[in-house]
């Protein structure tokens, strides 16, 4: 390993954006459909959540599953890898709920 590697950065560079694990956390109740998760993340556009999506699922974070029908069904839904995440994901979620009731 590389006397410079830092796994706190090799991690914040996998889910260290805005959205990133926000679209994760979602994902933690199962698949979504596309249009049922984006609107699951307020104030995300459809540019960023297309790329973040995209970024997600590169990372082996999140598959994608398209459905041959009309109109297109594109559903989400977390890898393995990405499940890994669950405990991490969660300990963020209850940090924030319990950092906002102390202010």
């Amino acid at each position: 390993m590389n006397a410079n590697y830092c796994p706190l950065d090799y991690t914040m560079n996998l889910i260290g954006t805005k959205w990133k694990p926000i679209v994760l956390f979602h994902l933690l109740e199962g698949a979504e459909r596309s249009g049922v998760l984006q609107k699951k993340v307020p104030g995300i556009s459809n540019k960023m959540f297309t790329q973040t999506v995209r970024e997600l699922e590169k990372d082996g974070l999140i598959s994608r599953k398209i459905y041959p029908v009309v109109p297109p069904k594109v559903e989400y839904a977390l890898t393995a890898r990405g499940k890994s995440l669950e405990a991490i994901l969660k300990s963020l979620d209850q940090w924030g709920i319990e950092d906002k009731k102390a202010f």
